[in-house]
């Protein structure tokens, strides 16, 4: 079953070529695959790769009269963006539509990443829109919403493709692109990572558990960054009265793979509330991924222990959000809200997102299911 992405639309209208980035398993290739292009390049094809990177020449010979052109894994030869941009110059240029799920290497490869001549999307897991009444709460929380994944009904079979997702990203992403020497111990950090998602990051904690260096520690978290795995959320801003807590959270950008790495699907007492806010903020990311719309995520926690989840800024707008892994809501659950509008002082909208199915309110405080808060947060 194919699930029509919200970004189809866009990237069928585009008039430009574009880069769709993206992590592995997210259905980059699928989604340009359905846009009918006349000539596919798959640089995943070992084949193929080999006769490129021999020859990245070689693309000027296979367009032919083609009018689009899909480059698959584009990452794996940044330098093939150089005849990319030779073929724009031309008369006449085919249209490219490129995916890639490593920025780093390209960034690395030096790549020519064509400013003012391509656009770059971004593609994550399943949206709420784009899967209307087939979004199972529970169901994502245990499989995540990897298109592939989130559809397959047997479970012997999803849990074993979320398990290998860990050991195929550090042998092809990692290994196989070069992007560190040390993978027994890009391995063990990993494995840290995992365990430590959703907290503040700490290099010299994670440099002792995986026992490597602490410059390494750093390293390999800006590489499960620049490969898509991984998304920091910074502290909302700074202020002279109160001293607020420097370091970042960061989060797996899919609740199912962090499930696999940690080989435990299960939403128990422990998880859930961890679990939850990924999956909150997961869903958030691809709606506005797949409005090709950027906001700014935050989190805003101060010495003293006050905190709010998430700061949302959009359009001018702030959402101040506490993610909340129960049914019902009371009135300590606001604490946090309250504390951050006497620290802020503006207008903002305070917002409870919690695991019920209806609408509910506290002390002028709405609190609401996924769904609703997405309609709320993408409303104009």
């Amino acid at each position: 079953m194919y699930i029509e992405r919200s970004l189809q639309t866009k990237l069928a209208s585009a008039r430009r070529s574009y880069l769709l980035l993206g992590p592995r398993q997210t259905g980059k290739s699928t989604l340009i695959r359905s846009l009918a292009p006349e000539l596919e390049i798959n640089l995943a094809d070992e084949e193929t790769y080999v006769a490129f990177l021999r020859d990245p020449g070689l693309l000027k010979q296979r367009i032919y009269e083609a009018k689009t052109v899909f480059i698959d894994e584009i990452q794996r030869i940044p330098s093939l963006l150089n005849t990319v941009q030779f073929l724009l110059d031309q008369k006449s240029p085919p249209k490219f539509l490129m995916t890639g799920s490593s920025a780093r290497k390209l960034k690395r490869g030096q790549a020519n990443l064509l400013p003012g001549r391509i656009f770059t999307y971004e593609l994550g897991p399943l949206s709420c829109s784009e899967l209307g009444e087939r979004f199972d709460l529970r169901n994502a929380l245990r499989k995540g919403l990897l298109p592939g994944i989130y559809l397959e009904t047997d479970q012997e079979t999803w849990t074993k493709l979320l398990r290998y997702y860990a050991i195929t990203y550090l042998k092809e992403e990692i290994q196989a692109e070069a992007l560190t020497r040390n993978l027994e111990g890009f391995s063990r950090f990993f494995d840290v990572a995992c365990s430590y998602s959703g907290n503040s990051v700490d290099f010299t904690k994670f440099a002792s558990l995986a026992s490597i260096e602490r410059m390494s520690a750093k390293r390999y978290f800006d590489i499960l960054i620049d490969t898509l795995v991984v998304q920091a959320v910074g502290p909302f801003a700074k202020s002279d009265r109160v001293r607020l807590v420097q370091h970042p959270r960061f989060y797996f950008y899919d609740v199912g793979v962090l499930n696999g790495a940690l080989n435990n699907f299960e939403a128990s007492s422990d998880r859930i509330g961890n679990l939850f806010e990924h999956l909150v903020l997961q869903l958030i990311r691809s709606e506005f991924q797949g409005r090709d719309e950027e906001i700014r995520f935050s989190t805003w926690r101060t010495d003293a222990g006050s905190e709010v989840d998430l700061i949302i800024e959009r359009k001018g707008t702030v959402f101040a959000i506490e993610i909340k892994a129960t049914k019902k809501i009371d009135p300590g659950d606001l604490r946090g809200l309250k504390s951050f509008a006497a620290y802020y002082g503006k207008a903002h909208t305070p917002l409870v997102i919690y695991m019920g199915d209806h609408p509910a309110g506290m002390n002028g405080v709405e609190a609401l299911p996924i769904p609703k808060t997405l309609e709320l947060l993408t409303s104009d």
